[in-house]
């Protein structure tokens, strides 16, 4: 019980105030929150079974510093993915799947390699439970981002679509650059 317990509190902690946190506010300011949660749900399941089964495999097919890339470039591409102007009718005739399949990929770039997934990690290789580390950091990723459901969902229900809009755009744009510019900083 001790992994159980070790993995919720080190990943809870470290996912409050983290960038996946308010990406997840950011879809859920612009979709339904059905999809949001099950998109978020299958990418918290999907990267913290890579970080606690196969962490240490895949630092050694990509650096961090091209995950750090990748995320960047999602982000950004998200960003004007939602700041694109759409009418309520073109919304409408895209296809239900669609939310939750973008947010579970956003999660799943926004997370790999991040503090999380480390400590994830971390938290398996001192314990021989991997299962109990999996269910801990699952359970405390879940939380902690459904905060974030639930600040966008709330927003969606009272903000004009355009102001969301921007914001959920805003958002992603910010967390892009800010990527890429840390990247560029750690490197040259």
């Amino acid at each position: 019980m001790e992994a159980l317990f070790s993995s919720f509190l080190v990943v809870f902690l470290a996912e409050m105030g983290d960038k996946t946190q308010l990406l997840v506010l950011a879809f859920a300011a612009k979709y339904h929150w059905r999809p949001v949660l099950g998109g978020m749900l299958l990418g918290i399941l999907a990267v913290h079974s890579l970080a606690v089964a196969a962490g240490n495999a895949i630092g050694s097919f990509l650096s961090p510093a091209i995950m750090q890339a990748i995320a960047g470039i999602v982000f950004l591409a998200f960003g004007i993915w939602t700041l694109r102007s759409e009418t309520e009718e073109e919304e409408a005739h895209d296809s239900a799947r669609s939310p939750f399949w973008t947010v579970a990929l956003a999660f799943f770039v926004g997370e790999m390699g991040d503090k999380t997934q480390f400590a994830a990690l971390t938290v398996a290789a001192a314990y021989p439970s991997w299962q109990l580390v999996l269910l801990g950091a699952v359970v405390a990723m879940v939380l902690a981002d459904l905060m974030g459901v639930i600040c966008g969902a709330l927003l969606h229900k009272r903000l004009p679509e355009r102001k969301l809009q921007l914001l959920s755009g805003g958002i992603f744009l910010f967390f892009g650059l800010v990527t890429l510019i840390q990247l560029a900083w750690t490197t040259f």
